[in-house]
């Protein structure tokens, strides 16, 4: 689903991205994990091109993303192409990034009405199904600062599922919420596993990544350390550096 090929990014003189390959398998579930400033965050924003590549190919179920290849050359798509292509990727942020003038059923169904042009009635009927499946169908006309930040994120995700994406990005989804509320999100996110969605999640949940990921990637300084089996990586890293992260957050 996923083929990054040599990626590199810099920002300025910062080089953030440094020739990261990796692959995701269909239905697969990838966790990145590292330090702040590792390039974990840059990596998943480029999947969807809301972060411009300076070098590298970044594929999405075979998908060119965000560049046209002519020769050996590549073209930068223009913003509504890329727009196109990153309607099947859903993208779940730290910050929630809801629409606060809007309720929780208004956030989903401006996508899905706007973007793919669905009537109105379906796609009120589509988001009053995703609010039950993350277990807000009373939160319906409810609005963001009536909300938990665990509700909020939990919007959220349903807002990206409405857009029926093939690929789910997660950009830390739990790091700005209170403790107590980290579970309810988690639960979400693991059910979307179980039903086979192909998901690439940035998180400093070693449990999560422990029991629901299928590949666990350590970043550091903008390359990939170490990567495998998260339950193996986790109790036997081979390299120094991904020992010394992990003896700091387990």
């Amino acid at each position: 689903m996923v083929e990054a090929d040599c990626v590199s990014k810099s920002f300025g003189s910062n080089r953030v991205l440094k020739s990261i390959s990796l692959t995701v398998g269909r239905g697969e579930v990838m966790c990145l994990v590292g330090p702040s400033g590792s390039g974990k965050s840059t990596f998943l924003r480029c999947i969807n091109h809301l972060e411009q590549v300076d070098a590298g190919r970044l594929r999405v179920d075979g998908d060119l993303i965000g560049y046209r290849e002519k020769g050996d050359k590549l073209h930068e798509l223009k913003p509504a192409e890329a727009a196109l292509q990153r309607r099947d990727i859903g993208m779940v942020f730290q910050r929630f990034n809801l629409f606060p003038h809007m309720t929780a059923l208004e956030n989903i169904i401006e996508a899905p009405m706007r973007v793919k042009r669905v009537a109105r009635a379906a796609a009120v009927e589509r988001a009053k199904v995703l609010l039950a499946r993350v277990g807000l169908a009373d939160k319906v006309d409810s609005y963001p600062a009536h909300l938990s930040g665990g509700q909020q994120q939990r919007v959220a995700i349903a807002r990206a599922l409405a857009m029926d994406p093939k690929l789910m990005l997660f950009d830390e989804p739990t790091s700005a919420l209170d403790p107590e509320l980290v579970g309810e999100v988690l639960e979400v996110m693991k059910n979307l596993a179980q039903e086979g969605m192909t998901m690439i999640v940035v998180t400093h949940e070693m449990g999560f990544a422990r029991e629901v990921a299928d590949s666990l990637v350590f970043m550091d300084g903008g390359v990939v350390v170490e990567s495998g089996d998260p339950r193996e990586v986790l109790s036997n890293p081979q390299h120094a550096r991904t020992k010394a992260f992990l003896s700091k957050v387990l």
